[in-house]
């Protein structure tokens, strides 16, 4: 008998360790009608009324530099956060300026690392299209601001969007895992889509972002957690792989081996761009960075033939992997690869 409730009682246990893994946290809200309990970081603010709304002023001093303000008792990982914001820039009259203000996820206490996505109204009806595509930005503190993400992913981790100085826009971050998306003003369709976010750390907290020659007004902040994705870090590229590549000049399949020397990767790549191509790159805490040089195939329907270099970035989860896929001059899109057993 005494067995019997014993077994009984640690079966409730683990029912109920279940249960709260499989149950999110309490939604918190941030009405920012005064600036009690947030931590400035490289900011300061004020409550402030602001067209007609009760918010808090969020300014940067110094020159071309950003600021965090924490907001308190946050620690997210997955879920949904919402803010209006609003952005009124302080450079002379006649100095062009796009703004940067936005929010952060997933932030160290010490503002070492985040994940952020941020607002440049400035950009939004710019007579040159390409300005016009830097509306809205995601980045990731503090290896992968935007001139890097620019330069080796061009237009994957950027925008368009319809945004206006001096105005109240409604912001809405849904995170999942890995991933994560920007809606604006209540749209059902998100106006910015990273697979793949860039920073390590899983969980951490929600915070204001504002910066220099500007003030950037924040109000109705509201965080509802979602059942966090079972993902861990640090799981290893070594291994024979299975991919798919799926670009916007076509898809292929190949085969790659991998090895890793502490944050080194060496390897092979076998399939339409070559056999037995020479791949490099590293390793960090599961996120790898991969590049070879490759032969564009001559039957492709796009791109002229001739000598390429591929880069490939993502995440390794267990037995499964997925990112991103350039082929220089050639193609750019999307790859998953399964581990062979």
């Amino acid at each position: 008998m005494l067995k019997h409730s014993l077994a009984c009682g640690a079966a409730a246990v683990l029912a109920a360790s279940a249960l709260h893994a499989e149950t999110p946290a309490p939604v918190q809200t941030f009405p920012l009608r005064d600036t009690t309990g947030l931590i400035a970081s490289k900011a300061t603010t004020e409550a402030v009324t602001y067209l007609g709304r009760p918010s808090v002023r969020v300014t940067v001093s110094g020159e071309d530099g950003a600021g965090l303000v924490f907001l308190p008792g946050t620690d997210f990982q997955d879920g949904t956060i919402e803010a209006d914001v609003a952005l009124k820039p302080t450079t002379p009259p006649g100095v062009p300026y796009p703004g940067f203000y936005g929010i952060a996820f997933r932030a160290r206490p010490d503002a070492s690392r985040y994940e952020l996505f941020y607002l440049r109204p400035g950009n939004s009806d710019a007579p040159d299209q390409a300005k016009r595509n830097h509306s809205v930005q995601y980045d990731s503190e503090p290896g992968f601001g935007w001139y890097r993400l620019r330069r080796e992913w061009p237009s994957a981790y950027e925008s368009n969007a319809d945004l206006a100085m001096e105005a109240w826009t409604k912001v809405r971050i849904e995170v999942a895992g890995r991933a994560a998306k920007l809606f604006l003003d209540g749209a059902a369709k998100p106006i910015l889509v990273v697979e793949g976010l860039k920073g390590e750390d899983l969980h951490g907290a929600v915070a204001l972002w504002g910066y220099t020659n500007e003030e950037a007004y924040f109000s109705n902040v509201r965080i509802t957690p979602a059942v966090p994705a079972k993902i861990t870090n640090g799981s290893d590229v070594a291994g024979a792989w299975d991919m798919r590549y799926l670009g916007d000049a076509g898809g292929m399949e190949a085969s790659m081996v991998l090895h890793r020397d502490g944050d080194k990767v060496t390897g092979t790549w076998s399939g339409p761009l070559g056999q037995g191509r020479a791949v490099t790159g590293t390793w960090r805490n599961g996120y790898v960075e991969l590049s070879f040089a490759a032969e564009w195939p001559r039957d492709a329907r796009q791109g002229a033939p001739g000598p390429v270099t591929a880069f490939m970035a993502g995440w390794i989860d267990g037995d499964s992997a997925k990112g991103r896929m350039r082929v220089e001059g050639r193609s750019d899109g999307v790859f998953t690869a399964k581990r062979k057993e």
